[in-house]
């Protein structure tokens, strides 16, 4: 009778990174596919399709339709123990002028959330080879979660009015409906377009926000023969904005406040008074005392431009995201997977305080399980713009898979004691109902007449 020798884990990397290595067109393939069809928060329906598809024939057949778009599959160790997720983002960003821009939409992957499904698709397939399966405890999540970036704040918001959403990003409608509940641990990798000679960036922290979405009602008139029977909303608007400007010098730069918004109608004809406008705005701090500070400001100012001319106002002031928070024994599994697989100049740690000033739902997630979020210098351009292209999708993607994987392999390894050592000692600072009922509570709206 012969018997199968246990693998070590030095040998079970070593399958996994040669499963991913022998991936690596197929999984940048992937990336560089859901590139050329870029689709907003929650109408990532083809992009959807094609994640469900390769998750599939990675072994590992997802739930779909979480919070509209999202998904999340399951593959199942050796023995009982702790869940991992792995996560990419679905959707693109608004950047009309991109050279991968939709012509339609504007959507463009200006901020590299292809090349994360890539990884998350390498991962998957790497954690499924046969050496795996039988020397890891517990289990691994494959979750591909919608609308990161929090744009188009009206049709989310209609989207909610119409019972479809409940929150309204991706990981916070799938925190919402339980898709978490049993993950225990979570991480992911951004691209970045830093120009720091090192693969892989770990630390720092991001921006806590509010959105604000804002209408201004005016009446309409003829805008040359009777202004004066019209009540202008574009003018209470601009004064509002206005007013917003001089607040800046009283932000305090320790809070890294950023307050940011558009103009998504500005009226209907030249010749008419405008009747409506609406205003989708944004307030980031480190804090979330920070932003409630400002948010109550901004608020003021709003009222002001509807009291100047005699507007009235609605106000919806939709929770946004919570800081990111790190924990510090993933990164030390990550920063460790990434030294030996690729040398110590692959690494640049960040002190925790580091803050670029943008918002991440990975924050509400780091907020209630240990969660890591690195970037990985693949890119040049800046995010959001229409010069931030990924430049080297090799590490973008295939890198990012192996770090991931390696990490999973170290975590669920010998009875996932790393795993359920960094369970033990995290202190979350909330639970999932504790979020859920927070979030629910900071959601206001706020109507006022300015007469």
């Amino acid at each position: 009778m012969s018997t199968v020798r246990e693998l070590n884990r030095i040998e079970v990397k070593a399958a996994v990174r040669r499963v991913i290595e022998g991936s690596a067109d197929e999984i940048i393939r992937l990336a560089r596919d859901i590139y050329e069809h870029p689709e907003p928060g929650f109408t990532e329906e083809r992009t959807a399709k094609v994640v469900a598809k390769a998750l599939t024939k990675a072994g590992v057949k997802p739930e779909t339709g979480i919070a509209i778009t999202g998904m999340k599959g399951i593959r199942t160790f050796d023995g009982e123990g702790p869940t991992v997720a792995v996560i990419g983002e679905l959707d693109a960003v608004k950047a009309p002028g991109h050279p991968g821009a939709d012509t339609t939409t504007g959507a463009a992957h200006a901020c590299g959330h292809h090349s994360q499904i890539g990884a998350l698709i390498g991962t998957a397939i790497g954690l499924g080879v046969p050496e795996v399966a039988s020397t890891l405890t517990g289990r691994a999540a494959f979750m591909a979660t919608p609308a990161e970036e929090f744009i188009d704040v009206e049709m989310r918001w209609g989207l909610r009015e119409a019972g479809r959403l409940g929150l309204l990003s991706g990981k916070q409608e799938m925190i919402r409906l339980g898709a978490f509940d049993d993950v225990d641990m979570a991480m992911m990798i951004h691209t970045s377009s830093s120009k720091v000679q090192r693969r892989f960036i770990v630390g720092g922290t991001s921006n806590a926000h509010v959105v604000h979405y804002v209408r201004f009602l005016g009446k309409a008139a003829h805008a040359g023969g009777a202004p004066h029977q019209g009540v202008n909303a574009l003018q209470a608007a601009m004064l509002a904005l206005s007013a917003i400007n001089t607040q800046r010098e009283t932000f305090e730069d320790e809070n890294q406040t950023r307050v940011h918004g558009i103009i998504t109608r500005g009226g209907v004809a030249t010749n008419a008074v405008p009747a409506e406008v609406v205003y989708e705005g944004r307030v980031r701090g480190r804090t979330m005392a920070a932003v409630d500070k400002i948010a109550a400001r901004i608020e003021d100012c709003y009222r002001a431009g509807a009291l100047a001319m005699g507007a009235s106002l609605e106000i919806v002031s939709i929770p946004g995201y919570l800081p990111l928070e790190n924990n510090k024994d993933l990164a030390r599994v990550f920063t460790e997977n990434v030294i030996t697989e690729f040398g110590e100049d692959a690494l640049m740690t960040q002190a925790d305080t580091v803050n670029a000033g943008g918002s991440t739902d990975m924050g509400d997630l780091s907020q209630i399980m240990p969660a890591l979020h690195p970037y990985v210098a693949a890119a040049d351009g800046t995010g959001h713009g229409i010069d931030y292209i990924i430049t080297d999708y090799r590490r973008a993607v295939v890198d990012s898979a192996i770090s991931m994987a390696l990490t999973v392999v170290d975590l669920l390894s010998d009875n996932a004691a790393e795993a359920r050592g960094i369970i033990d000692s995290h202190k979350p600072s909330m639970t999932r109902p504790e979020y859920v009922q927070s979030q629910a509570a900071r959601l206001r709206k706020i109507e006022y007449r300015g007469e």
